[in-house]
Formats: structure tokens, C-alpha cells, sequence
């Protein structure tokens, strides 16, 4: 089937991308052209506390909003406004024919994007007990767009569907069978962000597209995939993306035997170990100073050097485990924004993992690649800047066309 393109006018319509968070709203605006093309992306901070606003275009700042401290705008507030700015002639003239947004947890109902009806949503608030920390926010930002923009298509995208490829024992935990029955399972997120990596795979490393590949996401949130010929195989996080590397503020993996102990020992209930896990943990927890990697490489403390190590030691152990799912290992691929932007963390990590053959090529690294090996290393390292909104966005137009949905009045 050829590939349908929106046009109204005779100029190409436009797709929208939201990324709620618990306090913001990330957007991107992309045309649908071929390839697409993105015309504009911006934020909303705070957005019940002291709300901002603000959109970029060719990287300058095009338009900005503060409202009043202790204005709570809200995901609807947001919308509202976010579709009245476009209609007031920043889009030049394109109109949104849909809106994708990114959805943390599809379960295993969802392997794919999904177009967003009653029965859709309902199914997505059923999932959030598997990620209470994020996917109330996804399922309130698509509720927004419903108030906001009725008539606007909306495609639900999943941080968990490419990692449904797994066998079936890579998803599996070893406990009673009946919480398995009721989803208890590893699976898996920054599916979003690998699938895109996955994707450029075949035209930068093109020997990677084909091997076996580990891709590091590294970032706030940081986890790691095991991709045999651009399918993931294996992955760091499991029911939550509490699971395996340790991140900015959460812990990975941990001994469940601490939880009982902290439970024992502090009286700490669910949710105090929710805060703890997800808030208080991570660079922050170990280093007492700061979640920011650029803060602690530059900090002198021994508390912050600690805590680089340890996230290094992390990277370095799960590594390992991927290469052994692997049963080999042909490339390591670094993304997001810890993996694309800091040397000296991809310096490490490399110089770890020479025992797998890699040869680390200290001046590509310092110019950010995109190979970062020597010529001739048995295993090869790669920069690549992801673009998870790029690949919603892709997804959007492909479940728009498939669908046969014309683009409803904004």
C-alpha cells in the first residue's frame, strides 16, 4: 500500500507529538512529508505550580509564556493553549492532523501503536498499576487533547512494544505462575528510543544492523538493550523502569531482601519506598550532591567520585550479561543524553570493556564520533543521537494512513 500523505490546502499537514511528564509537557510538530520533516518542538514546565512555556525553531526560541506563580494550567490548560498558539499562524498554514503521544507501558495487550478510542484508554488506565509514576500522566495528557481537540486522531505509542520481540524466557521472573498470569513480567522501556536507534543502524554501522548490538541509553533514566539484527533480545529494566542500571535519582537493580529490610527496620510503607526507589536513590542518593553527571564530573568530593564509579561499575556488569544473551558481541551503540554528550563517561565504559575486544579511539570520542574505535577493533562503539519524537511521529502517520483517517478540524 502506497503511503498516504495529508495535505490541506496544498500544503502538508502537520503531526503532533506530546511527552507528558509528572509536571511538564514536552511537544514536537513534525510535517508529514517524505522523510518528515520537524518544523518546531517545545515544553510547558511546572505546569500546576509556576507555569512556563516556551518553543524552539532551527534551535532559536520563537515564542515564550510565563504564567502567575501558583496558576495550576494543567495538561488541559496546556492543550488549550498549545492549539491556540498553532492556529494563530505559527504553523504557517499546516494543520495537525493527529497527535501521537508517548505512552510509557502497553503491557502485553499492546505490541504496537495503538489508534486511541474509548476502549483504548480504557485499557491503558487498567495498566496503571504496572507504572503508577507515569502512565496516569500519559492517560491525562490524552485526555486533554479529547477536550481540547475532539475531532484530532490520537495514536497511543509504547515505550514497551519493541522489546515484545524477546523470548519468552528473557520476560520471565522466577516466582509463582499466577503473577505471571496477571503481568508480572519484565518488559522492558526507551523501546521508543531503540527502535529509532535500531532504525539508523542499517545506514551509519551498517555491520551493527546486522550483529549483535548493545545499545546504551544513558541518560536520567538509563537502561540498556540487546538487539540481535535490530530486534531486542534482552534488556536491562523489567516491570518498571525502576530495574538495572542506576540512574539520576533511581536505584536499578537491588536486592528485594532490602526492601523487607527497610520495611522491617523503618516502618517504610509502599510508598515511602516508592519516593526512595524512584526519588532519592541513584547519582543523588550516592553522591548526597546533585542527580546532574555534569555536576559530579566536575565535583572534587570522593561521595560524587563514588558515585561515577558505581555507575560505570553498573554499565560495565550489565554489559556483560547483554553480551552473554547475545552469545557474542559485534558493536555497542551510545545514546540519550549522558551516552551522546559526555566523553568521559563513554571513556570509561569502553576502557571496561576491552577484555570484549574493544579499542577505544580517544580522539573520535572526544569529537563525539560516531565511531569511537580503532580501525581493525574486533568490537566497534558508535555515537548516535536518538529521536524518540521522530519515531511517534512515524508511527503516527503510519496508523493514520493504515486506518484510512482523514485529519479532523483542529
Amino acid at each position: 500500500m502506497a503511503r498516504r500523505t495529508f495535505k490541506t490546502g496544498g500544503v502538508p499537514d502537520a503531526l503532533l507529538v506530546l511527552n507528558a511528564g509528572s509536571s511538564s509537557l514536552k511537544f514536537s510538530v513534525f510535517l508529514d512529508e517524505e522523510p518528515l520533516r520537524l518544523l518546531l518542538r517545545g515544553e510547558f514546565e511546572e505546569l500546576s505550580t509556576r507555569p512556563r512555556f516556551v518553543a524552539h525553531a532551527d534551535g532559536a526560541v520563537i515564542s515564550q509564556k510565563d504564567w502567575a506563580p501558583g496558576t495550576q494550567l494543567g495538561y488541559t490548560g496546556a492543550t488549550d493553549f498549545l492549539f491556540a498558539w498553532g492556529r494563530e499562524g505559527v504553523l504557517g498554514g499546516h494543520r495537525i492532523a493527529a497527535t501521537g503521544h508517548r505512552v510509557v507501558h502497553g503491557g502485553m495487550r499492546f505490541s504496537g501503536p495503538a489508534l486511541v478510542d474509548a476502549a483504548t484508554l480504557a485499557e491503558l488506565e487498567a495498566l496503571i498499576p504496572l507504572a503508577p509514576l507515569h502512565q496516569p500522566h500519559c492517560v491525562e495528557a490524552i485526555r486533554a487533547v479529547t477536550r481540547t481537540a475532539p475531532a484530532v486522531p490520537q495514536v497511543a505509542c509504547f515505550d514497551t512494544a519493541f522489546h515484545r520481540t524477546q523470548p519468552p524466557v528473557a520476560q520471565a521472573f522466577a516466582l509463582p505462575r499466577r503473577y505471571a498470569d496477571e503481568g508480572v513480567r519484565r518488559y522492558g522501556f526507551h523501546g521508543l528510543s531503540y527502535e529509532y536507534i535500531a532504525s539508523t543502524l542499517p545506514r551509519t554501522a551498517p555491520g551493527a544492523a546486522e550483529g549483535r548490538t548493545v545499545v546504551a541509553h544513558l541518560g536520567n533514566g538509563a537502561s540498556m538493550c540487546a538487539l540481535l539484527r535490530g530486534r531486542s533480545v534482552a534488556t536491562t529494566m523489567g516491570l518498571t523502569a525502576l530495574d538495572g542500571l542506576m540512574m539520576g535519582t533511581r536505584c536499578g537493580a537491588l536486592d528485594p531482601g532490602v526492601l523487607l529490610y527497610l520495611m522491617d527496620r523503618y516502618g517504610m510503607d509502599a510508598r515511602a519506598l516508592e519516593r526512595l526507589l524512584y526519588q532519592q536513590s541513584g547519582l543523588l542518593g550516592v553522591s548526597g550532591e546533585s542527580s546532574d553527571m555534569r555536576e559530579l564530573l566536575s565535583a572534587s568530593s570522593a561521595a560524587a567520585a563514588e558515585a561515577l564509579e558505581l555507575f560505570v561499575y553498573r554499565i560495565h556488569r550489565e554489559l556483560g550479561s547483554l553480551a552473554a544473551a547475545l552469545h557474542g558481541l559485534d558493536a555497542v551503540v551510545f545514546t540519550g543524553g549522558i551516552g551522546e554528550h559526555s566523553a568521559p563517561i563513554r571513556e570509561r565504559v569502553c576502557r571496561d570493556a576491552s577484555w570484549l575486544g574493544l579499542e577505544l579511539d580517544e580522539e573520535a570520542n572526544a569529537r563525539g564520533g560516531p565511531c569511537i574505535t580503532r580501525s581493525g577493533s574486533r568490537v566497534s562503539a558508535w555515537v548516535i543521537p536518538t529521536d524518540e519524537e521522530a519515531m511517534i511521529a512515524l508511527h503516527t502517520r503510519r496508523v493514520l494512513s493504515t486506518t484510512g483517517l482523514a485529519p479532523g478540524p483542529q
